[in-house]
């Protein structure tokens, strides 16, 4: 318990250490966003604004879960496996960015390009909890609900983690939004990981939301930096693999309530689109719905970070009422 509030800390810390020399550098070599043409008009503004902050978010991450894992003598291979899984997708969202800003334009990787990189990055932990975790690495649980997928298992881990990163992903659209709202969800984790003596994803869970706690400061409206892909495909990644190696694969779809939604809303307008011509949402994802209809960002992203601070306490309290034989 004191080592995750060490972890929390150190990366809360880090954060907002690192952050003021990164931004500098950003602003210097002038690396700005690029803004869709189909965003709501206020986003013309943002255009300019430094990204890629999301670096920064991943070295102190990195950092404190290192020297805690050590600190704590829970530095094993599983810690590991996530922390690579973690860097692989943020070196991937680092592409992603770096062909936007190459390109002058809100360009990077293919859809296909993209989404293919995340499931090869997927396999990583999956592969490794299926052989190390023996017949409990297929199996999902509910409370005292138990099935064994077999071989199903994969596809449903590459969905848990391919798409909290591209849900996460999504999430990130308005200022603080993604930090506010994923901050909450990684508390979660670590609550749950240390309810099932996990400590070592306590630790990396707590870790990062340390990192995002302090990236808020200079997230939050007026935005300062945006975290970019480099940050919310690694962070939206990390959250699913979290779950597949911790075994809470199930508790993840409400830890991230806030995330489904948000994806769902982009899966309802395409498909309505396509069926009917017409679109549900004013736009998708549904924080661009409600920006247009009027609704100030501010309170959008309050109002979401609140939404995900319930979703994940209600996930916390679900857990421990079936760990503790209530229900």
């Amino acid at each position: 318990m004191i080592m995750t509030v060490v972890s929390f800390l150190l990366g809360l810390i880090l954060c907002l250490l690192f952050g003021i020399p990164y931004i500098d550098f950003l602003k210097k070599k002038t690396i700005g966003q690029y803004i869709r043409e189909e965003a709501p008009e206020t986003h013309a503004k943002k255009a300019g604004t430094p990204t890629t902050g999301g670096v920064f978010i991943i070295i102190a991450t990195l950092l404190s879960a290192v020297i805690t894992l050590f600190m704590a003598e829970k530095f094993n291979d599983r810690a590991v496996i996530l922390l690579i899984t973690f860097l692989f997708y943020a070196l991937a969202g680092f592409q992603d960015d770096f062909l936007k800003i190459q390109g002058k334009e809100n360009k990077g990787l293919s859809a296909r390009g993209k989404f293919l990189r995340q499931i090869l990055i997927a396999l990583l932990p999956i592969v490794y909890a299926i052989q190390t975790y023996g017949s409990f690495g297929t199996q999902i649980s509910f409370g005292n609900i138990v099935v064994d997928l077999g071989w199903w298992y994969p596809l449903l881990a590459i969905i848990a983690i391919t798409g909290a990163s591209n849900a996460y992903n999504l999430t990130d659209g308005l200022d603080g939004l993604a930090a506010a709202t994923g901050f909450p969800a990684f508390i979660a984790c670590t609550i749950i990981s240390l309810l099932s003596h996990d400590y070592y994803i306590a630790i990396i869970a707590a870790s990062m939301a340390g990192a995002l706690l302090g990236f808020l400061k200079y997230n939050k409206p007026k935005a300062q930096v945006f975290m970019g892909d480099t940050g919310s495909l690694a962070i939206g990644g990390l959250l699913g693999a979290l779950a597949v190696m911790g075994k809470f694969e199930i508790y993840l779809v409400i830890i991230g309530g806030v995330f489904v939604i948000e994806a769902l809303s982009v899966i309802i307008q395409v498909i309505s689109f396509k069926l009917t011509g017409k679109r549900v949402f004013k736009m998708s994802p549904i924080h661009h719905h409600f920006e247009l209809c009027g609704y100030s960002e501010v309170n959008i992203v309050k109002g979401f970070a609140i939404a995900s601070t319930i979703f994940s306490a209600a996930a916390v309290i679900i857990f421990e009422l079936f760990h503790t034989g209530v229900l």
